[in-house]
C-alpha cells in the first residue's frame, strides 16, 4: 500500500502544502498572500521529502503504465508552486494543464475555479474571467467567499476597481474566518487602485 502511487502523492501534497504553513498569517494574525510569503521561510526539508516522494509515485506509475490520478495531480500542482523560486517564477501554464487533467480525472466547482486562477496568472486576468464566465460557477459555488473573492481580485488586476468593489463586498459577507474578513476588508479600504502583474502571483 505505501508504494502506492496515489498514497506517495497525498504524502508529498500533504508536505508541500504544510511546508508554507508558518508563513500564511503575519505576527499580527492577518493573511499573507502565496505571492507576499517569505519564501525564504518556508520549510525546504518538508519541500525536498515532498519532492522525493512525489518523483518515487511518479516513478511508480511510469512503471504500473496506468493514468496518474487526482492526488498526483494535486501533488504536482502544490510542487510548482513551492518549489518555483520566486513567485513571479511560478510556471502558471503548466500549472494550467494540470488542472485541466484535474478536472478531466475528478471534475468539481472548485478545481474548475482554480484553473480559472492559473490561466488568470498564465494569459491574464481577462482571460481568467473569461474562463470563469463560461463556467457558470455561480450556480454551484455562490454561496463560497472565495468565487467572489477570485473575481474580485481579476477584476481588480484587470484595472476594474469599480466593477470589482460589489465582488469583494460579497466574499466580505460570506468570509469564515477573522483573518480573512480582515483581509478583504483592506482591500476595499485601499480603494482596490492598485494593479499589480498577474505574473507577481
Amino acid at each position: 500500500m505505501p508504494q502506492q502511487p496515489e498514497v506517495l502523492a497525498l504524502l508529498a501534497l500533504e508536505l508541500f502544502q504544510h511546508s508554507r504553513a508558518a508563513t500564511r498569517l503575519d505576527a499580527a494574525g492577518d493573511l499573507v498572500l502565496l505571492e507576499d510569503q517569505d519564501r525564504s521561510l518556508w520549510n525546504a526539508d518538508a519541500i525536498a521529502e515532498a519532492s522525493r516522494m512525489l518523483a518515487a509515485a511518479e516513478r511508480t506509475l511510469q512503471h504500473l503504465g496506468t493514468p496518474p490520478g487526482p492526488y498526483l495531480l494535486q501533488a504536482e500542482i502544490a510542487a510548482e508552486h513551492a518549489t518555483a523560486p520566486t513567485a513571479a517564477a511560478t510556471n502558471f501554464a503548466r500549472i494550467t494543464t494540470l488542472y485541466t487533467h484535474l478536472s478531466q480525472v475528478a471534475p468539481s466547482p472548485i478545481v474548475d475555479l482554480n484553473r480559472a486562477i492559473a490561466v488568470a496568472f498564465s494569459e491574464g486576468p481577462d482571460a481568467g474571467l473569461a474562463l470563469l464566465d463560461t463556467l457558470n460557477l455561480d450556480a454551484q459555488l455562490g454561496e463560497y467567499h472565495l468565487l467572489h473573492a477570485t473575481r474580485a481580485d481579476l477584476l481588480r488586476r484587470a484595472g476594474r476597481p469599480t466593477d470589482a468593489l460589489p465582488h469583494y463586498r460579497r466574499a466580505l459577507e460570506l468570509a469564515p474566518s477573522d483573518p480573512e474578513r480582515r483581509f478583504l476588508q483592506s482591500r476595499i479600504d485601499q480603494g482596490l487602485y492598485s494593479n499589480p502583474s498577474p505574473g507577481s502571483e
